[in-house]
């Protein structure tokens, strides 16, 4: 008998259509949430996940949106459950990284799904989205602090709808601290509708299935997911299996810091064992991660061993034992600051545990993609408006080469699966004109499979603006394998219009630049395989 159909208790052609089911509601929430919002990095680049939750706060069903997100946000829903009594049609909004959040941006909305006759939920639905601004220091709420008060408004388990009702209170408080109040109300009001638009699927489904079938299959599904990874596990080598990776800095201080990852698998046991003993401490700068993020890296790469249609339910984290020094840069203490810990040091986590499984199995894993999401936030007045405006974008790089193939060139990888802004919505949202968008040609490493290239993008300023930036692998280049080279390193550079002048800029920084200058983003390369 396979281990996909060992112990199987239910028909498993009811468990595919359940799954389906779950995972299209799951989808639905998002596309529901992306129609209606306002800011173009939720209408146009997806930066958003939704998922579904049974009564136990255990995910059950997530959308194919951002893994640094979904990995992550069980820990949101259980923060929001311990913190609220719910009452049929409340919605509770956090974006705390110390309660499951991941850093300030991300606001994540938690809605308790009532079953007919039944006082306590059954089921939970919520959506996460990153907001352009949320306030703090900097315009994008993603410059380099030195402690998270610097970062933006920061909200614990909060009721936003009462009874079926939007708290007006609640809701002037958030927009009172940020930059962009219409645009964060529409989000915001988005957020909500998509929550709604779960919950009435899940009531649908109870209907089909009734409560106890439902619970039932629910809990099928959950150790179905379990059973997917634990086979993998047993077809892994035992031992145990050492990395590390390091980030360039923290935008304060010059000094690397350092990650360590130590795995340690048990194809007898079907369980892996992973502890970052080890990592640099916690840090000044703003690239230090909660244990959530790190939580979620180990999700996400659990989940890429399966099959592409394997359900991602809080079954995959049960072969897990996960060891994260409290105080240290993957499980950092407040008042730490986190906006670069979800975008920069969860990628290279990802690159960590990837180094070490290659030496489990190298055949399956590929070289380091860029590393970096290479963060870019532009804030000011809007000349055509008189208004404020806040824009926030990542940057795709290369892909890293894999066993057999070349790595994909300008990318989105591993923790993030958004997309590019448009050059047209760009441009007719934001006083910018985008004067190059490219490859960036032999920037992979060179190998058997040649790394994926990254990207060259200009954009000129048509007013002033405070631009920031929070990227990293600028000095530790992307890692090739089994004899490629690395990946070529990121830069960033300002053209000043009144003098033309070339400055260099370091990854992380927040300059102010004037109407007329150009700044230029070139991000990483991934890493080649094999030696030609």
């Amino acid at each position: 008998m396979s281990e996909q159909t060992a112990g199987q208790k239910h028909d498993p052609v009811e468990l595919a259509i359940f799954r389906s089911a779950v995972h299209s509601i799951a989808e639905e929430m998002g596309a529901a949430l992306r129609r209606t919002a306002l800011s173009p990095n939720i209408k146009e680049r997806r930066d958003y996940s939704c998922a579904v939750f049974d009564g136990e706060s255990r995910v059950i069903a997530m959308g194919d949106h951002m893994p640094v997100h979904l990995g992550s946000m069980p820990m949101s829903v259980e923060a929001a459950v311990a913190a609220t009594r719910f009452a049929p049609g409340d919605i509770v909004v956090l974006n705390d990284p110390y309660a499951g959040g991941t850093h300030l941006p991300d606001v994540t909305m938690v809605l308790p799904v009532f079953l007919p006759g039944v006082k306590k939920p059954g089921f939970y639905v919520s959506a996460r989205a990153h907001h352009a601004d949320v306030g703090g220091a900097f315009p994008g709420s993603m410059g380099p602090a030195r402690e998270i008060f610097q970062e933006g408004l920061r909200i614990p388990p909060v009721r936003i709808v009462r009874g079926g009702t939007i708290d007006r209170e609640m809701l002037d408080l958030i927009l009172l601290n940020v930059r962009t109040p219409q645009e964060r109300e529409g989000d915001l009001v988005a957020q909500i509708g998509a929550c709604r638009v779960g919950e009435r699927r899940i009531l649908e489904l109870v209907e089909k299935y009734g409560e106890t079938r439902l619970r039932a299959l629910t809990d099928e599904l959950l150790s179905y997911s379990e059973r997917l990874v634990r086979g993998e596990l047993r077809r892994m080598p035992a031992g145990e299996f050492v990395a590390e990776d390091w980030l360039d800095d923290d935008g304060i201080d010059d000094a690397p810091i350092r990650i360590s990852v130590r795995i340690r698998l048990d194809p007898k046991a079907a369980s892996i064992h992973v502890d970052f003993s080890g990592s640099s401490p916690q840090v000044e700068g703003s690239v230090n991660a909660v244990r959530a993020i790190t939580l979620s890296a180990c999700f996400y790469v659990l989940r890429c061993l399966l099959e592409d249609d394997a359900p991602a339910t809080a079954g995959i984290l049960r072969p897990l034992t996960l060891v994260t020094p409290p105080g240290s840069i993957v499980d950092a203490r407040p008042p730490a600051p986190v906006a670069g810990g979800n975008v920069e040091t969860s990628q290279r986590i990802v690159d960590v545990l990837m180094r070490a499984l290659a030496q489990a199995i190298p055949d399956r894993v590929p070289a380091a993609s860029a590393g970096t999401m290479s963060n870019l936030t532009i804030g000011g007045i809007d000349p055509r408006s008189g208004l404020p405006f806040t824009y926030y974008e990542t940057a795709a790089g290369g892909m890293g080469a894999r066993p057999g193939l070349d790595g994909i060139s300008g990318v989105q990888t591993h923790m993030t699966n958004s997309l590019n802004t448009p050059i047209e919505a760009l441009e007719y949202a934001y006083p910018f004109r985008v004067r190059r968008y490219s490859y960036r040609r032999g920037s992979g490493g060179a190998g058997r499979f040649r790394g994926g290239d990254g990207l060259v993008r200009e954009i000129e300023l048509l007013a002033p603006a405070q631009v920031t930036l929070l990227a990293d692998r600028r000095k530790f280049r992307p890692w090739g394998l089994e004899g490629g080279e690395d990946g070529a390193a990121g830069r960033a550079t300002v053209i000043k219009a009144a003098t033309g002048e070339l400055i260099e800029l370091p990854g992380k920084c927040s300059v102010h630049l004037e109407a007329g200058d150009v700044l230029r983003i070139e991000t990483p390369g991934g890493g080649g395989w094999g030696t030609k």
